[in-house]
């Protein structure tokens, strides 16, 4: 059920730097340190022309907000050209004269190219034009451990001949910023400590092979014959999985099968759509909940199953009667109306309007969901496979960390260290924004290995024999059996450094 805000130090921090300066601001944290508590909250009690976007139609759903493409009027095929030289114009220039803060969601997944149009935009059309961002306050929401931009394959040479990565920290506009950083560190999702600290070395890919053990542990945890009995969803990779397991569920139903159509009103395009359009349920069927209950009966992602179907005289659907998992309430669901907006100017305010609306049953069947379709959702059980060992960079770490314990998760196949894995490019910009990140031998020997052929200045904390730390300058040379052989900038000389003894390690810009 939801919990009651807790206005920590850190909330405090971000809400007074939204509310009181116009500084940029990254608000990370863990999955489950309440990202999306404290976005509604500045949201809802922020007394400037705030304006909150999301890279994906869902993400902006859940945040009551715009795509980034929608606000902005951007083409599929956006460029910092196409913007610079007018072949994008909006057509209401006046609400981005008004913007103050912009607010970004799901930053994991906004790319570098997206945020470089953003800020060409800003330039022409915002409050300050040819300044930074228009002199509008950026504001960036999320997690760079859980799940990347979306590059096509087609994408993928201009990213390579064009940026660093395809991050939105590697975006050009992006390197003047220097935004202040929010680290949200209290964990509401799980209580167990260990479990807490086992997702954290996962989420900095620094597992240790007794963790992958321990993961092991938990292979074929949950038997098949009663894991739909304790609820247990599986978390799959790709659609096609998880649509055909819940397809096979559901056909091995007995019973009448029911097809509920959404009723969909005004402009609520399809990339917003939060539940099937067209939903086939039986009773028994499993089934979780897409959207928080205004009477605080479930929140999105709590999981029942549908214990009676009632039917009107004219033998159609009235209302589900679900029986909760995680209380074993009986409770009624009636259709629910989720609402598209678009952000408008009123006078000098710019407020939200309604343009369309998506009715449907809160629900989707729920014996399988994709990894990606649980970000932002809690589970009490579930079942991974690691399948094939497809899995993007941070997809295990968002998999592992839906659940609230380390007892309520059942592997289909054992777990090697090469499934879970970071992208260093995370890796050393976390580093440099949020000093102190752990960092893994191999995340060292990734950042080692790029710097030396260019010979990259690095900025390192070092741990002495004697157990003090000290901060230098190096141009790393050379790396034989553990050892880092550099030219050290403060004492003018090669020295040789053991490399699981560098605690930080960031590169320095030089202008």
């Amino acid at each position: 059920m939801p919990r009651q805000l807790d206005i920590n130090p850190g909330f405090q921090k971000a809400f007074d730097t939204i509310e009181n300066t116009s500084r940029p601001l990254f608000i990370t944290g863990k999955a489950g340190a309440g990202k999306s508590t404290l976005l509604d909250y500045c949201c809802r009690n922020s007394s400037k022309n705030l304006v909150v976007l999301a890279p994906t139609g869902v993400a902006a759903l859940n945040v009551h907000g715009q795509t980034i493409h929608r606000f902005f009027s951007f083409p599929i095929n956006v460029s910092v050209e196409k913007i610079t030289s007018f072949q994008i114009t909006p057509r209401a220039k006046r609400i981005y004269q008004r913007l103050q803060t912009l607010v970004i969601d799901e930053v994991s997944m906004l790319r570098a190219d997206i945020l470089d149009c953003i800020d060409a935009f800003l330039q022409i059309y915002g409050p300050e034009p040819q300044k930074p961002f228009g002199g509008v306050q950026m504001v960036f929401v999320g997690d760079l451990y859980q799940l990347p931009p979306v590059i096509s394959a087609q994408e993928q040479s201009f990213f390579e001949k064009n940026y660093a990565s395809p991050y939105f920290f590697s975006a050009r506009a992006f390197r003047h910023l220097a935004p202040e950083v929010v680290e949200l560190t209290k964990i509401y999702r799980q209580s167990d400590h260990d479990f807490i600290e086992l997702l954290s070395r996962i989420r900095s890919n620094s597992i240790t092979d007794a963790d992958v053990t321990l993961l092991n542990s938990r292979l074929n945890a949950t038997k098949a014959e009663n894991r739909y009995e304790n609820f247990c969803i599986s978390l799959t990779t790709t659609n096609n999985l998880s649509d055909s397991i819940n397809s096979r569920e559901l056909e091995a139903l007995e019973g009448r099968l029911h097809i509920s159509q959404a009723v969909i009103d005004g402009n609520f395009s399809a990339e917003f759509y939060p539940a099937a359009e067209k939903l086939e349920f039986k009773a028994g069927a499993q089934v979780m909940f897409l959207n928080n209950d205004s009477k605080n009966r479930w929140v999105n992602g709590s999981v029942g199953h549908i214990e009676d179907i009632r039917l009107t005289e004219e033998d159609k659907v009235k209302y589900l009667r679900i029986r909760l998992h995680e209380n074993q309430r009986l409770v009624d669901v009636f259709p629910y109306t989720w609402e598209v907006f678009k952000y408008t100017l009123q006078g000098k305010e710019i407020i939200s309007e309604i343009v369309g609306s998506f009715t449907q049953y809160p629900l989707r069947l729920a014996w399988a969901v994709t990894i990606h379709k649980s970000q932002g959702k809690t589970f009490d059980n579930i079942e991974i496979d690691v399948g094939r060992g497809t899995f993007a960079t941070g997809q295990l770490y968002v998999a592992l960390s839906r659940c609230t314990s380390f007892e309520g998760i059942s592997l289909k196949k054992p777990l090697r260290k090469e499934h879970i894995f970071t992208d260093w490019r995370i890796t050393e910009f976390m580093n440099r924004c949020c000093p102190g990140t752990p960092l893994s031998d191999e995340n060292k020997l990734q950042m080692l290995l790029r710097a030396i052929p260019q010979r990259q200045k690095l900025d390192i904390t070092y741990l002495k024999a004697d157990g003090k730390t000290s901060r230098r300058i190096i141009v790393p040379l050379h790396i034989r059996n553990g050892n880092l052989l550099a030219f050290c900038t403060q004492r003018q000389e090669q020295r040789t450094f053991t490399i699981d003894r560098i605690q930080t390690l960031s590169p320095v810009f030089e202008d």
